[in-house]
């Protein structure tokens, strides 16, 4: 029997329940997995709230663990292997799973379960936005929403360890000194501070090359505003809530921007890109370019970490240990 944090109905984290379910042998291709590491994301968030489809009713996208059983005709991995995955199937909320055997990637000895589980879908996502979406080089300024989260911290740390200038927008002081410690160049303090204006001023009116909003709702319309002609806005996300429609006069001619709504998901089922990608993350988690502090829920207690993470009681990671 397996231990599995079920979504009894859409709605708030109160609808998350622990229940008891029998897991079959894994089958052809598959692996079982023993959980020891699962992240928490604002994905999973959405998959709760019914933006995003859950067949089996079990959140969940990323997770480290131990190879516990071969289905038929997997020869790339054995019992007893320490792995990492993020991706589809969803219902990573779970002390064992079964697994396209293809989605497991072996973890170097040297890093630690949740050192990784910490990290791995976000640095995924910021190794899609800095390379796929907008290839973020040394004279770029880039604007980050939500900085001091636990995807925003990576963003900043890596686009500033490529050489850009990184501004970050924070809801507090405290998440001020966060972002700063990440990397970035300047921060924008409140939740209703005229960032626009700001980013004017720290750019001597150009604006950034590339903008990532995670927050969704009137955030993304008015940073159109802060982004130069021909650049670059990404929306990775509605924290905020539902994002209203966009007329596409906004984004041109007259500011001939671009605006992309990228989904890691689908990055990531593409095979090639999926372990190209995790080996460029893992060697980053190494070398330690890609870390976070991550604060840890048993998983029973999922709702409770989801509830946190969706008021924005947290910065840096969450986990849930089987």
């Amino acid at each position: 029997m397996v231990d599995v944090i079920r979504l009894k109905a859409p709605g708030g984290p109160d609808n998350l329940g622990y229940v008891t379910i029998e897991l079959p042998a894994p089958g052809d291709g598959d692996v079982r997995i023993r959980q020891t590491a699962i992240g928490v994301n604002f994905l999973d968030i959405y998959q709760r709230q019914g933006l995003y489809p859950l067949p089996q009713g079990i959140p969940g996208v990323e997770a480290v663990g131990v190879v516990a059983a071969l289905g038929g005709n997997v020869t790339s991995l054995q019992v007893g292997d320490r792995i990492v995955y993020a991706g589809a199937p969803v219902g990573a909320y779970a002390s064992e799973r079964n697994l396209p055997a293809w989605r497991a990637v072996k973890l170097p000895a040297t890093l630690a379960d949740a050192q990784v589980a910490a990290v791995f879908l976000k640095a995924m996502t910021v190794q899609m936005l800095l390379t796929r979406i907008y290839p973020v080089g040394a004279r770029d300024h880039v604007l980050v929403h939500s900085a001091a989260g636990g995807l925003g911290q990576l963003l900043v740390r890596r686009a500033a360890g490529l050489g850009a200038a990184v501004i970050g927008c924070v809801s507090s002081e405290p998440k001020a000194a966060v972002a700063r410690a990440a990397g970035a160049a300047q921060v924008i303090v409140g939740r209703d501070a005229d960032f626009a204006a700001a980013v004017a001023g720290f750019t001597a009116g150009r604006g950034v090359d590339v903008a990532y909003d995670g927050v969704g709702g009137a955030t993304l319309a008015k940073t159109l505003a802060c982004v130069r002609p021909f650049g670059v806005v990404v929306s990775i996300g509605q924290a905020a809530g539902p994002i209203p429609p966009l007329d596409v006069n906004e984004l041109g001619p007259r500011r001939s921007l671009m605006l992309a709504r990228p989904s890691v998901m689908g990055f990531m089922n593409d095979p090639d890109d999926y372990r190209a990608a995790a080996a460029a993350v893992l060697g980053l988690i190494v070398s330690g370019v890609f870390s976070a502090e991550a604060t840890r829920y048993p998983l029973r207690d999922a709702a409770r970490a989801q509830a946190d993470l969706e008021a924005g009681r947290s910065s840096g990671s969450l986990l849930l240990v089987p």
